[in-house]
């Protein structure tokens, strides 16, 4: 690789800055089902800070996707999962007045069973629960989480018929 190649990268790399990115920031998220429940947390931090969520947040350098699934709901939950596919790919690019992008983020939601432990919240969420499915359109969460959540219920619902 060329140098100065290297160095952009190794730049990037190290920023943290999600505004006006230089690449797509990919997240995870956790669409973890116990029965007729599924578990939510309510965030800590922006966006949407004190809304109810998916458990879930950024993957690491080094890490898989799978990975980071798995080590997010731990985090922000202390829950285990068995993982399951992924649900959907949700790209969101914002540009700014400009035409410049500010954001741009690569959402991976994936379908998970509850394997053991406690809510409990940690990391970014400010609260863990697992939460009645019939509730989750009165929680004011965003609809691309309402909508893979009812995704993921009807993929168990098929998937227990079999």
């Amino acid at each position: 690789m060329w140098p100065c190649v290297s160095s952009v990268i190794e730049q990037d790399l190290m920023s943290n800055d999600r505004s006006y990115p230089t690449r797509p920031i990919i997240g995870v998220g956790v669409v973890v089902l116990r029965g007729e429940e599924v578990l939510l947390i309510k965030r800590g931090k922006p966006p949407r800070i004190g809304q109810w969520s998916l458990p879930g947040g950024m993957q690491e350098l080094g890490e898989t996707a799978a990975e980071a699934a798995h080590r997010e709901v731990l985090e922000e939950t202390g829950i285990r999962i068995k993982l399951g596919q992924v649900l959907d790919i949700i790209d969101i690019i914002r540009p700014d007045d400009d035409g410049r992008i500010e954001t741009h983020y690569t959402l991976i939601d994936y379908a998970a069973e509850y394997a053991s432990g406690i809510p409990s919240a940690g990391d970014d969420a400010l609260h863990a629960e697992f939460i009645a499915l019939n509730e989750i359109k009165k929680l004011g969460m965003w609809d691309e989480t309402v909508r893979v959540i009812e995704l993921a219920n009807e993929l168990a619902a098929k998937k227990s018929k079999k």
